[in-house]
């Protein structure tokens, strides 16, 4: 597979992971917390591993420990953001979890000496200024709840480098497919010790775990699994602090909510930043 090939299937996961927030808001309205994160993760599971389970049946036990360790971040993750955006505002949590693009090149130069070569850190900085113009709204204040969500993003960036390491050494599918599995193992055992576990009482609850489930977890997290061993981490870091922007759109089509002028200036430096990182 082509680097922009890649790209452009990370591209795809972002768009999911944009409207996730739409659906995680629906959800919740029905199920709690970690219970969420357990059908959420659990359907996901169940839907990519039928759907290929030919495949799924070869899995090594190289595959297993770095799906464990995968799912397990994923857990902590979702944990993180789902308290996080109960005690900050939605549009703090956006721009705290995108610091991922932040995170990664840190991470990465600390522990694999990599340093971002200067297109790169520049294309780093518009997509920052970008995050904060299209997120933010003043006044910010720091809540519990943000530190959460900045916490949610270091992890993010320690699962977009385990993910870039692991791709190179197991099947990446099956590996995308048992991370599911761990995830959503997690979600359930936390659930039956501190919630009550139950199924949506919704039609529209449904849809919107399913959605998460098929959509923004099944689909998102398999194929940026599949779609890292063919770019880097760093790269993927900055397609990833698109999300923002496609969770403003979905926010506009289906919430009626409104984006700024700042905000339409901060999606653009966003998207010319993921452009510029892409050009020879």
């Amino acid at each position: 597979m082509k680097p922009l090939k890649a790209d452009l299937l990370l591209l795809f996961v972002t768009v999911c992971w944009g409207s996730s927030y739409l659906f995680m808001k629906v959800g919740l309205d029905s199920v709690s917390e970690f219970n969420l994160i357990a059908l959420r993760f659990g359907l996901a599971f169940l839907f990519a591993s039928a759907i290929f389970y030919r495949r799924f049946m070869k899995i090594d036990r190289a595959t297993v420990k770095f799906a464990a360790l995968l799912g397990f971040i994923l857990f902590i993750i979702f944990t993180l953001v789902t308290f996080g955006l109960k005690t900050t505002t939605t549009s703090n949590a956006g721009f705290l979890i995108s610091l991922t693009v932040i995170f990664v090149p840190l991470i990465s130069t600390v522990v694999y000496r990599n340093k971002p070569e200067t297109k790169l850190r520049i294309s780093i900085l518009l997509a920052i200024i970008g995050i904060a113009l299209l997120t933010i709204q003043l006044p910010f204040r720091i809540q519990f709840g943000d530190l959460l969500c900045i916490a949610a993003a270091f992890c993010y960036a320690i699962h977009i480098l385990v993910a870039g390491s692991a791709a190179h050494k197991v099947d990446t599918l099956n590996l995308g497919i048992l991370q599911l599995g761990f995830a959503g193992f997690f979600g359930f055992v936390f659930s039956l010790l501190l919630e009550t576990p139950t199924f949506p009482d919704s039609t529209i609850s449904w849809i919107a775990i399913l959605a998460l489930s098929i959509l923004c977890s099944g689909v998102g997290f398999i194929l940026q699994i599949v779609a890292q061993q063919y770019t880097t981490p760093v790269r993927t870091g900055l397609i990833f602090s698109l999300e923002p922007v496609f969770a403003a759109i979905v926010g506009v089509v289906f919430a009626h909510e409104v984006i700024t002028g700042a905000g339409y200036i901060g999606a653009s430096l966003m998207l010319f930043g993921v452009i510029l990182s892409s050009i020879k």
